[in-house]
């Protein structure tokens, strides 16, 4: 059976669509399957609609967290309580299509453990966007040693991958680059982002660059090492101002008042701040592991037998 793990977060106008989408594609390749909605903290009517969909459709079980965890925690709710011999992720917006599906099954069947669904193009969006997203996968890429350029959270992963993704203990997580992490026999399949049927993307600027601030730190200790560079250049140049510095007293032509120094001052102190800072989202990271909150709590199920 295959598990299609759907985080939903006031989705209203796409909670049916997906369903019967998914439904045709899969149904119509006799591909046994269950859809696993998990509501995170959605204000809408997103879960008075789960509950008259699981009456209606029998593939359909939801699980409603007590409020907004992320996605994911949205992510690893679906992958804990999938009961399939494999298991995709999807956005149930149908920006993924489901047609895709069939094509990591079959793969999937013939041997391969991890589908990663690879974005062809990145749809409609904004320059910005577009170079945001290159420079946080650059980095990204960087420090996986492997290519997270065109990845997503449009997956199909073996039973054995999802059990692995269980087991990983932190709070924080990064699904789309764990899963590539853990390894297994890998494969890619292509896909074109489609548009939204219905309702808008949740993610706003702020979202996606504190979402990017997050995964790097969370997967790489390149900061720490940017700071350990600037620092060695700051002490290089403050070798070099120096020996001038001394050179020009020397010649009796030293410089006279405090702009060098206020500028010095200036420079230090900017680095410093900045230093700290990385470091103290260094340590906020490390609180929050240390305290071992479970990633979500579950007010309640639907569509599960017992």
């Amino acid at each position: 059976m295959l598990s299609v793990i759907l985080p939903s977060f006031n989705e209203e106008g796409n909670i049916e669509r997906a369903a019967e989408a998914i439904g045709n594609v899969l149904s119509g390749e006799s591909i046994d399957y269950e859809l696993i909605y998990v509501n995170d903290g959605s204000k809408d009517r997103t879960q008075e609609i789960l509950e008259s969909l699981v009456k209606k459709d029998k593939h359909v079980r939801y699980i409603m967290f007590s409020r907004n965890f992320g996605k994911e925690a949205a992510i690893s709710a679906g992958l804990a309580n999938a009961k399939g011999d494999c298991a995709a992720v999807m956005d149930c917006d149908l920006q993924h299509p489901p047609e895709t599906l069939t094509e990591m099954y079959k793969l999937w069947k013939e041997g391969f453990e991890v589908i990663e669904g690879v974005k062809a193009d990145r749809g409609k969006e904004s320059l910005l966007h577009k170079m945001s997203a290159g420079f946080f996968y650059g980095i990204m890429s960087d420090a996986m040693k492997m290519d997270m350029m065109h990845a997503s959270d449009f997956k199909l992963l073996d039973r054995k991958a999802v059990d692995a993704l269980l087991r990983f203990p932190e709070y924080h997580s990064f699904f789309r680059a764990l899963s590539a992490w853990v390894g297994f026999k890998t494969t890619t399949v292509s896909f074109k982002v489609k548009e939204r049927e219905a309702g808008t993307s949740k993610w706003s600027t702020r979202a996606l660059i504190k979402y990017a601030v997050d995964n790097i730190m969370e997967f790489s200790s390149l900061p720490m090492h940017i700071i350990t560079v600037t620092g060695f250049i700051t002490f290089f140049l403050g070798m070099l101002l120096g020996i001038q510095t001394l050179v020009r007293y020397f010649l009796g032509n030293a410089a006279e008042g405090f702009t060098t120094v206020i500028i010095l001052i200036l420079i230090m102190g900017s680095i410093l701040m900045i230093s700290l800072g990385i470091i103290g989202l260094y340590l906020s990271k490390i609180y929050d592991e240390v305290k071992r909150r479970p990633k979500y709590i579950i007010s309640k199920y639907g569509g599960y037998d017992g």
